[in-house]
């Protein structure tokens, strides 16, 4: 089942006024934050505070994450067993670099009992991950590591590589690229690192419509006021889907089946134009359900 993954929203698990307003905002999906959002003195009490609200079942079709804090802190183990208990649709995991980092977590969620639906994002944020990029998405083909999705992480990338960050993110694209060539190779997600400029609507504008260009299949935010433009910039637009189910239904028709090309409107169609029509049939539609 294809799942809408336009907009995924930070949301600061040590904010309770900011977990309660999550249930009405317009995100496909939520990222309860332990990890950069909260402060260390605060960290225990986002970690009760983001088990009691993904207990309560009250984010409606929203996808629920949890991000955990990173392996080489003091945290991670305990925000880890808190989201096997609460079960979310997945967590978090920043900094992750090596298959061992994949492995483990893989390895401690089973052993807490966490159901096999929780699945696992990994956070590309750092040199070895994006020169390991394809190995780590490699390991979606193995149930057990449940590794759902690359999450691009720009700012970490920047301070640790040196790469400046410039408008139009020029000096990034090679890393972008390699990234998800590597995760669409394996058929995994690859999710877009948030748009920092929070007023800068024309700035986010462009680089949603960038990212949904490059082959994001979403984008994390880390701003309310950005999730519009973020849904409507990953929403078919109507005349897409309308010329996608034209093309599906052409190749549906019984003269057209075992062909591999055919002309549709003066044009020639071929199956794998098909293939892509019924993804974005797909994705349409799931943002319909959604919105009901």
């Amino acid at each position: 089942m294809t799942r809408p993954r336009r907009s995924l929203l930070f949301m600061p698990g040590s904010n309770q006024r900011a977990l309660e307003k999550a249930r009405t905002l317009p995100a496909d999906g939520l990222i309860l934050d332990l990890e950069d959002a909260v402060a260390p003195d605060a960290k225990e009490t986002a970690r009760d505070q983001i088990a009691q609200a993904v207990a309560a079942r009250g984010f409606g079709r929203r996808e629920v994450l949890i991000r955990i804090n990173s392996l080489d802190s003091a945290w991670w183990e305990d925000d880890l067993a808190m989201a096997a208990r609460a079960a979310p649709d997945g967590v978090v995991v920043p900094k992750v670099s090596r298959v061992a980092d994949l492995k483990l977590i893989a390895d401690r969620l089973s052993a807490a009992g966490a159901p096999p639906t929780l699945r696992v994002w990994a956070m590309i944020e750092t040199a070895r991950a994006i020169l390991d990029a394809d190995t780590l998405a490699a390991q979606a083909h193995e149930p057990s590591m449940r590794l759902a999705g690359f999450v691009f992480g720009p700012n970490d990338i920047a301070r640790e590589t040196r790469i400046r960050m410039v408008p139009g993110r020029a000096t990034m694209l090679p890393i972008i690229t390699h990234c998800v060539l590597a995760a669409h190779a394996h058929g995994i997600e690859m999710l877009d690192g948030p748009y920092g400029d929070i007023g800068n609507m024309e700035g986010l504008r462009e680089e949603c419509g960038q990212s949904l260009d490059l082959g994001f299949d979403g984008k994390t935010l880390i701003h309310p006021s950005h999730l519009a433009i973020c849904n409507a910039a990953f929403t078919p637009p109507e005349a897409d889907v309308a010329q996608a189910r034209k093309i599906v239904a052409a190749f549906e028709l019984p003269e057209n089946t075992s062909r591999g090309a055919i002309q549709l409107d003066g044009r020639m169609v071929e199956r794998l134009h098909a293939e892509i029509a019924r993804r974005t049939i797909a994705v349409a539609d799931a943002i319909a359900a959604m919105e009901q």
